[in-house]
């Protein structure tokens, strides 16, 4: 999910910086330009930790900034297919609810919730349970399996990342937590 990377990239340095081309200024220039956005190989960018290398520096025609290419680590987030991720749910929406994950948000489709039939209750902003006492809201914390990924490069808030809970150790962490105990207590018996 989080990883440690080296990357390469280019950053502009504009003319009134040119009088000092450090690694902090280049660490500045790469966390303005890459920290956010999302990139199919390496996922989003979430912070430019260190500048490692600063190369010679290249002047385009018609542009007036010098160009340096830097070698970097950064952190990043990258969920992984089949991943098990503990996250909070931000949002419900009568079709699902939407789980932070890391930087993202992720859909946990009512469909992929439980076997119970969840009803969408706008007023509480929950989705609840005829059947028993379950109900889902925002704030929640949820333990899901990242079952769909759609990264979008340019637009990283069109990004669609689908999770299912309908596997076992999987859900709300409540839900999870009373049946640890209730099997505790048949063990016991």
């Amino acid at each position: 999910m989080y990883k440690r990377v080296r990357l390469k990239d280019t950053v502009e340095v504009p003319p009134e910086e040119l009088g000092d081309v450090s690694p902090n200024r280049v660490k500045r220039l790469l966390q303005d330009k890459l920290e956010g956005r999302m990139d199919e190989e390496v996922g989003s960018v979430v912070s430019v930790t260190e500048v490692h290398d600063i190369g010679e520096g290249t002047v385009l025609p018609n542009r007036p900034g010098v160009y340096y290419e830097a070698e970097f680590d950064a952190v990043t987030f990258d969920p992984q297919m089949q991943e098990v991720v503990d996250g909070t749910v931000v949002e419900v929406v009568e079709f699902g609810a939407f789980v932070g994950i890391g930087p993202v948000d992720g859909l946990l489709h009512v469909s992929q919730i439980s076997d119970e039939y969840l009803a969408f209750d706008g007023e509480n902003q929950q989705l609840a349970s005829n059947e028993s006492a379950r109900s889902l809201g925002v704030e929640d914390a949820v333990r899901a399996r990242i079952v769909t990924k759609s990264i979008d490069e340019r637009n990283p808030r069109d990004s669609k990342i689908g999770l299912t809970a309908k596997q076992p150790g999987l859900g709300k962490h409540e839900w999870l937590e009373d049946e640890r105990e209730k099997r505790e207590a048949t063990a016991g018996e």
